[in-house]
């Protein structure tokens, strides 16, 4: 088959083949005009629910976690749930960025800046609960691993520590990552603007981008260099967040399983998280022919592999606490499915297992309505999955005397809200002051931009040496 011929099967990736000028003008579109009433409707919304986490927030530093509904035998609770959450959003960013680019798949191109930025604001939502976590989040600096006047050293053997390395190596290489994929837009941006302020905001911001040949070749080795790093990230940050509970004794924790399951589950999430806000925001900014329904295909194909994992997972863990002829695992997986908390974990299963079964058929991968119920059912089956591995696990221990139920406190709520006011307030943000989709990389995945070999009319589409 002729190269030519390979490439006019290819879907296109921009669809209606725009002229390059008129793609920079709709990627720049929204950080140019003021923001429309539904912005401001959404940021409203958001801006209110960070509102209510920053009053939840404040009762818990000034009365204390006695605030929240843990209690013994459930010390983690909402805390580490929100967390471990948080967390698994941030990975399909990665992913998206580092991986698919690595391997060259030329559909990232749309997505994968938004996905670069939901990475960086869901970390630091993740981060928010760690800390607070603690009880003393005013003594937070003693997690750094640097000497202090009380001679207080961190202990390396700490799960916590462990996240805190993970967590914070994560967040800059993928902030560094983010960073340098802006510049050469941060400059076009300073070309097009005419406002004093922002072309002086852009100009430090760009780094003194010059559209040479040799800004170009430095800036594509410093961004393979950072995506070959950030690449081992994906699969290391949630499997030490899988430590957390497989280094300890618990029943249901402490199984090897859980660094790979909870790999594939933040990818899982993070698409679906991705999908959910995807859907909104191309048809807000009018951008369906640059963020196609081949993107969303795409990303629902990864949603099904992906979920067809996790539920593998499941399945495993219900095997291993069989054939483990452990009495107090086999318990808890029990438990988990037919005890006070088997609602949970029947919402987990049905979220995350059986309705994604349907993107096997392709009308329901490519319509839209069908996929932003099924992606949001995704993410309210993560959170919940979260919510049986910790709380499940931990209400019903090796001594029925201590067995509780926990119920959550509208300060948990409280929070639980505030964390999503917070992650789409700087996403709101991030879309009304930088551009949405990659104005460099989308332009080289444009119809055309492409060389193709067209092959000698006698040769019948053979290359010959």
């Amino acid at each position: 088959m002729s190269l030519d011929a390979t490439y006019t099967k290819e879907l296109p990736l921009v669809e209606n083949n725009p002229p390059l000028k008129e793609l920079d003008e709709i990627i720049a579109l929204p950080t140019e005009t003021k923001p429309n009433k539904g912005w401001w409707i959404a940021f409203g919304i958001s801006s209110t629910a960070l509102l209510i986490g920053g009053v939840s927030l404040f009762l818990t530093i000034y009365y204390g976690i006695g605030m929240w509904g843990n209690n013994q035998p459930v010390g983690w609770a909402f805390g580490i749930v929100n967390f471990v959450f948080w967390i698994g959003i941030g990975h399909a960013g990665t992913l998206i960025s580092a991986i698919l680019y690595l391997f060259r798949q030329r559909w990232r191109t749309g997505i994968a800046r938004f996905a670069e930025a939901m990475t960086i604001f869901a970390v630091m939502t993740a981060g928010i609960f760690p800390i607070i976590h603690t009880g003393r989040p005013w003594l937070a600096g003693y997690l750094i691993p640097l000497p202090n006047q009380n001679g207080v050293w961190v202990n390396f053997m700490s799960p916590l520590l462990w996240d805190v390395f993970a967590v914070s190596t994560y967040f800059t290489i993928s902030f560094l990552f983010w960073g340098i994929g802006l510049i050469p837009d941060l400059a076009t941006l300073r070309d097009k603007t005419t406002s004093k302020i922002k072309k002086n905001i852009y100009k430090v911001l760009s780094l003194g981008w010059t559209n040479s040949n040799r800004n170009w070749s430095t800036y594509e080795r410093a961004y393979l260099i950072l995506a070959g790093i950030s690449t081992p990230l994906v699969l290391s940050v949630h499997t030490i967040v899988s430590f957390d509970f497989a280094v300890s004794v618990i029943p249901g924790w402490h199984t090897t399983i859980f660094p790979p399951y909870f790999v594939a589950g933040a990818i899982f999430s993070g698409f679906g998280m991705v999908a959910t806000v995807l859907i909104i925001v191309r048809k807000v900014f009018n951008m369906q022919h640059i963020i196609t329904i081949d993107h969303l295909e795409k990303m629902n194909k990864i949603l099904l592999a992906t979920g067809m994992m996790v539920g593998f997972a499941y399945g495993i863990e219900f095997f291993i606490a069989w054939y483990s002829a452990n009495t107090f695992e086999q318990f808890t997986f029990i438990n988990r499915a037919f005890g006070p908390y088997a609602w949970a974990y029947w919402i987990m299963v049905s979220c995350n297992v059986i309705f994604p079964q349907l993107f096997w058929f392709r009308k329901v991968r490519r319509s839209i309505p069908i996929t932003m119920v099924l992606v949001i059912l995704v993410n309210v089956g993560m959170w919940f999955e979260r919510f049986v591995i910790i709380v499940t696990s931990l209400h019903r221990d090796f001594l029925p005397s201590s067995w509780a139920m926990f119920t959550p406190t509208l300060t948990d709520l409280g929070l639980l809200l505030g964390s999503f006011g917070f992650f789409f307030t700087f996403l709101l943000l991030f879309l009304k002051t930088l551009p949405l989709v990659s104005m460099s990389e989308i332009k080289a995945v444009v119809e055309g931009a492409q060389p193709t070999i067209h092959p000698h009319p006698h040769s019948n589409g053979q290359h010959k040496d």
